[in-house]
């Protein structure tokens, strides 16, 4: 079923082989996985690997409506448990700014964007890494700032998340409210994209089809990887999660690089 979903979107990509789909399958169950366990990562690995499979265009889209059942199937947990008074001064203006970005994302070359997408993933890793034993405090001004930066990431790559989240997680608080809070943050982004990307044309039919057939992996995942939080791993998990989307970000730069150096 999904080497027949991918064929029909042979007008848009390169013929995909055996090994790239079980690359695609692979992605969507650690990107799944990664979503439903620590409250976000999904965007980063589904773009950084698809991106070099279809192209950066197809992948932000793909990743945008496989991440919205996601959204809903975790926020229940951020009404429950976020403070909701520190995450509308993010949201709002990530809402304004996601469309700009957006415009970005379909006026520029595919190479030199996945060789952005690299970075900004690399540069994100090494940001949350040091963010993550912050403990200043946080205020509206900071966060409005974030918005609008994580809104314009996230309509021209797919992935402004990242950096917001080692913000939300540099504040104090117990684990449950942390998740909380980075699922809010995280869902705003993902709500604020697909207007902007219906806007530019990118929901082709194959775009839509290729989700329909990826979505229940996907959702699978995400319930695993809730259950996972659930049981106390994610002290062992935060080290790894890092360590793992470094490795795939230098991976997908080294490719992007060598498609344009071949290119040129």
């Amino acid at each position: 079923m999904i080497e027949t979903a991918l064929g029909l979107i042979s007008p848009l990509v390169d013929p995909i082989s055996v090994p790239e789909l079980s690359i695609v399958v692979a992605t969507m169950m650690l990107a799944g996985f990664m979503r439903g366990f620590v409250g976000f990562g999904s965007a980063l690995i589904i773009i950084m690997i698809f991106s070099a499979i279809f192209g950066p265009v197809v992948a932000v889209a793909i990743s945008c409506l496989i991440g919205l059942p996601a959204v809903f199937f975790l926020i229940p947990t951020a009404i429950r448990h976020s403070e909701r008074a520190f995450l509308l001064p993010f949201a709002i203006p990530a809402f304004i700014a996601a469309p700009v970005g957006t415009s970005v994302l379909v006026s520029t070359d595919p190479v030199l964007m996945k060789i952005a997408i690299s970075l900004f993933i690399l540069a994100a890793v090494g940001f949350i890494y040091r963010g993550w034993r912050a403990r200043s405090g946080i205020g509206t001004k900071i966060m409005f700032s974030f918005g609008v930066g994580a809104g314009l990431v996230q309509g021209a790559a797919g992935v402004g998340g990242p950096p917001v989240v080692a913000l939300v997680l540099s504040r104090p608080g117990d684990a449950e409210t942390q998740r909380a809070n980075v699922i809010g943050t995280v869902s705003a982004l993902a709500l604020s994209s697909p207007v902007p990307l219906w806007y530019y044309g990118l929901f082709t039919p194959s775009v839509l089809i290729l989700s329909l057939v990826l979505f229940p992996l996907f959702t699978l995942s995400v319930w695993a990887g809730a259950r996972f939080f659930s049981g106390g791993g994610q002290r062992h998990f935060r080290g790894a999660a890092l360590l793992m989307l470094a490795v795939i970000g230098m991976i997908t730069l080294g490719l992007a690089v060598q498609d344009y150096i071949a290119r040129g």
